[in-house]
């Protein structure tokens, strides 16, 4: 923790001394996408991405996972999005899972999170082994692909898929991809190597960049 605070401490200083300007971030914001990733630790989007502060509107949760569509729910991942999409009119929503993920080993195996009530009441929330309106057919067709031996790899890239999907499903986001005006990617980060995946729309394949 101390490493922590020291850093916080000098950041001011080396921030002036790089010749830095924060000030202008203090007018607003016009982040270039909303990027929604897994709370784990070993993802740093601004690392493998080189973004700058102010350019992602960062959404991270247990699992990058997006709920569908509830009205009547209090949700801060919903809120999240309605706020990028509608106010900031973020062009571009990123989807990124990661290898290794704790999450998709729940949903692999519900069993092991009998000890995390909370994780498997929000790991329900997925959308996994329900077809979600709004989902890509291609996603449907590789939910069934491996069903003997299951590859923790692609399962995090469907389960990418159908975060997808489950986007589609609010009407705000709905209405601004069907005028052109927002796109949606799906990418795959290992962690092991920084390699970053991406799909390419209506394949369900993911190939490195």
């Amino acid at each position: 923790m101390q490493a922590f605070l020291d850093h916080a401490r000098s950041f001011p200083r080396r921030v002036t001394q790089q010749g830095g300007n924060l000030g202008k971030l203090a007018h607003g914001q016009r982040p270039m996408a909303l990027f929604i990733t897994c709370s784990d630790s070993r993802v740093v989007p601004t690392m493998f991405t080189g973004a700058r502060p102010g350019e992602l509107f960062e959404l991270r949760t247990a699992g990058n996972i997006v709920p569908r569509y509830r009205p009547q729910a209090a949700c801060a991942v919903a809120a999240t999005l309605e706020y990028a999409v509608t106010a900031l009119h973020v062009p571009d929503i990123i989807v990124c899972s990661h290898s290794h993920c704790a999450a998709v080993q729940g949903l692999m195996h519900p069993r092991q999170l009998t000890f995390l009530p909370l994780l498997e009441k929000w790991l329900g929330l997925s959308g996994h082994g329900t077809r979600a309106a709004g989902e890509p057919p291609t996603a449907r067709t590789a939910r069934v692909a491996h069903p003997d031996r299951p590859d923790p790899d692609t399962v995090a890239q469907l389960h990418t898929l159908i975060q997808l999907g489950n986007i589609r499903s609010y009407p705000f986001a709905a209405t601004r991809i069907a005028a052109g005006k927002l796109r949606l990617h799906g990418w795959f980060y290992a962690v092991e190597t920084g390699q970053v995946s991406v799909e390419h729309p209506g394949s369900c394949r993911f190939q490195p960049l």
